[in-house]
């Protein structure tokens, strides 16, 4: 390491008037093999700079060059890594961290020593040395030594040491000097040493020449010590007398500063009290208005309120430390809350008696309402307890227990009023819906009471009587008894429309009046609440609105949007259970209705839900849509197990099927009833189980049918349900429509062969023996010449059938199909010229066979083409 030492100063170094004093072989941590040289080193000129330089060996190894340097003040941190152990590694710490391996812990003991020590000599700045043992750092060099720079670095460098340039150039002057400097090296050190030795003889004799002046010094000098002791009494003197005013002077600072402090105590003293009587002194007028203020006028209202707030500010106001250990504010909050005690009591009361006032009131005025089909208006009675508003805020936010009470009486009340309203109203609807003006008298309307009489068991009885007119009491879509749902009149079925969409109409905004009302007067939140928010209140029944407060405690946010849901429920409990009755009984009148309710309910729950997905009406609402949309699917079910019950008389043709006319009839209706409706999905659904029902057990019945073809009973039936699914254009039974035309064409074809069978029968049989002698390989040609199939066997033949009784057959299988098919489809022509274009098909045959296998034979039919149709006209027209 020192043969490196000693190049590295000599190539690097050197050059650059500085000097290495330590040195450590190191590599970064993590890279093993790039080793390098940390060096530190100091100038040789002044000022010193002291600095840390890298070194590393060129690519070919010949010779080391300079990296990297640093200013030994830009090094903030030296991090040794371990204080205790042996470790090789440590960290610099300069703008970045440099990380390095040392190749043995000595070196970087011996490097880390040597920068504590250029540290302590030259930088102000000085180095956290971290992980370090203190073995390695010694006392700091005092500042005040007077060494030279060459003196202060032999403690740190080797007993080595090379000249600078100044000093090679002062020796090399020196040494030209004496001509023996070379080659007799001791008579130039014995020259030398005689002329230090001249130089300290000069030196002495000047010292014991200035022995004079230094006498004459030295006087001076006893003689300003004696003048300084002059002085020195002269400033006890002064000290003495500087005391007996200091401490005059103490006094007066003393006593001023005892008269600040009084003076500020009592501004202090006067604040506090001005904050007490500003904030804490309730005008005599606000005492008497919460104590004696009229609860009923306007005018009172407005003065309560205004002594309210100013109370609630008292209250309220933020006393600063200390102020709550006084007796005055004590008493004073005492009295404030005996006042809030008594204002909140007496407010309490008055509006329990309001709220059973206005119910006696409303109830009066039911009179007017009973026999029409309108709910009372609310508005008077929510106008008046508006005025109450701000009160009742302030109730909440000071008695939490008395504002819960009087919720909880409010609900009580207007339940009761509500529930007579809206039973009445809904026993209207029934009256309406199920019976005339002389029904409505068999329930007792009572003039003046108004008041419906009669129990909802005999409002069914009735609902059945005054319907028995016109269907059966099981009447339904597809009835398939004698009565059907024609039997009911259009106009009863819009009058049931236009009743419950009045029942709705009226309905919705007595709800969302009430609700905005129960917003503003109970100063709750109305915005749509968060799911789930629900499971966290109780029972209103109960006596607590929510679990998640106390009596005197405002609920949360979430919890007063809970409120306003309880209190709706608790207020409108009758209305779910009537509109369901009423739906039932709607139901029970005409099945039909389901439609109409489906439709109106989906428009009024989609309207609701717009307004706020979350608030009583819409899930009301919602949760009738699903009883009605349950008897709409029970309805749908019921028309398809009647249809696999029906039964077909045995006596009689079939003709159109009841199930397929009532599914027209079904379809026309739905069709006008769900035109942009909101719930269209749900009648496709019906359309689609209806028409499998349809088309399955119209091929059961034809699989039945004794009297009437198969044949028939398919085609009439599917022309009918084509016909009508062509007409109506319902998109979603495109397929099903494509189904019943391919069918009925089907069956068409299959009659009509089946039917018409083979009317010429034995020159029928006479053809087929000559195909299959054609078929056995004989040429057309040659058949004529085979004894069975010769001219004269096909002129006996044609014989047999002349043109009287071809047409004689022609009129027996006219009658025939007439016998099978229904005159309400009218398919008899369709089907009879199909029958004369297949006979005239059979005639076209057996004229092609003559004209092929007995060429030039001059056998022809006895008829024509012209001949059949002259026919098949004269039998039509005839009938």
């Amino acid at each position: 390491m020192t043969a490196i030492k000693h190049a590295l100063q000599r190539d690097i170094f050197t050059p650059n008037d500085e000097r290495l004093l330590s040195i450590v072989n190191v590599c970064k941590a993590g890279k093993k093999k790039k080793n390098c040289f940390l060096c530190a080193t100091v100038t040789t000129e002044r000022p010193v700079q002291v600095k840390m330089v890298k070194v590393k060996k060129s690519d070919k190894g010949d010779f080391y060059k300079r990296q990297i340097a640093w200013a030994l003040r830009d090094l903030a941190v030296v991090d040794a890594k371990d204080a205790i152990k042996e470790n090789p590694e440590f960290d610099l710490h300069f703008e970045k961290v440099y990380k390095w391996v040392a190749s043995s812990t000595a070196e970087k003991n011996a490097f880390i020593s040597c920068i504590w020590k250029l540290n302590q000599r030259y930088l102000r700045k000085k180095i956290d040395f971290v992980n370090v043992s203190s073995q390695l750092l010694e006392e700091s060099v005092p500042s005040g030594e007077n060494q030279s720079v060459t003196g202060g670095d032999e403690e740190v460098v080797d007993v080595y040491q090379e000249l600078n340039a100044r000093e090679e150039q002062d020796i090399e002057i020196m040494m030209e000097g004496c001509e023996c400097a070379i080659s007799n090296a001791e008579a130039f050190a014995e020259r030398l040493s005689r002329e230090l030795q001249v130089l300290d003889g000069a030196n002495i004799q000047s010292i014991m020449a200035s022995e004079k002046q230094v006498n004459i010094l030295m006087k001076l000098l006893d003689e300003a010590l004696k003048e300084v002791d002059q002085i020195e009494l002269k400033l006890s003197s002064y000290e003495e007398m500087l005391q007996s005013v200091k401490e005059q002077m103490d006094q007066i600072s003393e006593s001023n500063h005892l008269i600040h402090l009084s003076n500020t105590n009592n501004v202090k003293l006067l604040s506090e009290i001005e904050f007490l009587v500003n904030h804490m002194d309730l005008a005599k007028g606000h005492i008497k208005a919460l104590q004696e203020g009229d609860l009923a006028s306007s005018r009172g209202i407005e003065a309560c309120t205004n002594a309210a707030d100013a109370l609630l500010q008292c209250m309220n106001v933020a006393l600063r430390p200390g102020h709550d250990m006084l007796l005055a504010v004590r008493q004073q909050q005492q009295r404030f809350s005996d006042l809030r005690e008594q204002f909140a009591r007496r407010l309490a009361s008055h509006l329990n008696n309001v709220f059973v006032q206005q119910g006696h009131d409303q109830s009066s005025t039911l009179a007017q309402h009973s026999v029409e089909l309108a709910l009372p208006n609310h508005h008077p009675f929510h106008r008046d307890l508006l005025r109450y508003a701000k009160l009742m805020e302030w109730l909440k936010s000071t008695d939490y227990a008395k504002y819960e009470g009087l919720t909880k009486n409010y609900m009580d009340y207007l339940s009761r009023l509500y529930e007579r309203e809206i039973k009445d109203f809904f026993e209207v609807a029934k009256i309406k819906m199920t019976g005339t003006t002389k029904e409505s008298k068999k329930f007792g309307l009572h003039g003046s009471s108004g008041k419906l009489t009669g129990s909802t068991s005999s409002l069914n009885k009735l609902s059945v009587q005054s319907s028995g007119n016109r269907r059966s009491q099981s009447s339904s879509l597809l009835d398939m008894g004698n009565m059907s749902a024609s039997d009911l009149d259009v106009a009863d079925r819009t009058k049931f429309d236009k009743i419950f969409e009045q029942v709705l109409s009226e309905l919705e905004p007595l709800c969302l009046a009430e609700q905005d009302f129960i917003s503003k007067f109970f100063k709750l939140q109305q915005h749509q609440s968060m799911p789930g928010t629900m499971t966290e209140a109780e029972d209103l029944d109960g006596g607590t609105l929510s679990r998640q407060h106390n009596a005197g405690v405002p609920p949360p946010v979430s919890s007063e949007k809970d409120m306003i849901r309880q209190m709706m429920i608790k207020i409108f409990r009758c209305i779910e259970p009537e509109l369901n009755n009423l739906i039932a009984l709607g139901d029970k009148i005409d099945s039909f209705n389901s439609l109409y309710m489906l439709v109106k309910m989906s428009h009024h729950v989609w309207t609701a839900q717009n307004v706020d997905p979350a608030s009583f009406l819409s899930t009301t609402l919602g949760n009738v849509l699903v009883t009605v949309k349950r008897n709409f699917d029970k309805c749908i079910s019921n028309q398809i197990r009647q249809m696999e019950e029906v039964k077909i008389s045995k006596k009689s043709k079939v003709g159109i099927l009841p199930f397929v006319a009532e599914f027209e009839e079904f379809a026309g209706l739905a069709e006008s009833i769900f035109k942009n409706a909101e719930r269209r999905g749900d009648l496709d659904k019906a359309y689609t189980k209806l028409i499998r029902g349809v088309f399955v057990n119209v091929e059961k019945v034809a699989n039945e049918s004794q009297k009437t073809p198969r044949d028939v009973v398919m085609m009439e039936n599917f022309h009918h349900i084509f016909a009508t699914l062509s007409r109506l254009k319902i998109s979603c039974l495109e397929t099903e429509k494509k189904e019943a035309k391919q069918k009925y064409t089907d069956h068409l074809q299959s009659y009509v062969i089946y039917s018409l069978g083979q009317p010429l029968e034995k020159l029928n049989h006479f053809f087929e023996g000559v195909e299959a002698r054609v078929a056995q390989g004989i040429r057309e040609e040659e058949v004529s010449y085979q004894l069975a199939f010769n001219k004269q066997e096909l002129r006996k033949v044609i014989k047999e059938y002349p043109g009287k009784e071809v047409k004689k057959g022609l009129d027996n299988l006219y009658k025939k199909v007439d016998k099978h098919l229904c005159e309400e489809e009218n398919l008899l022509q369709v089907v009879w010229h199909s029958m004369q274009d297949e006979f005239i098909r059979q005639y076209k045959h057996f004229e092609g066979l003559i004209a092929r296998c007995y060429p030039g034979s001059g056998v022809t039919m006895e008829f024509t083409i012209q001949d059949i149709l002259d026919y098949c006209s004269s039998i039509a027209q005839s009938h």
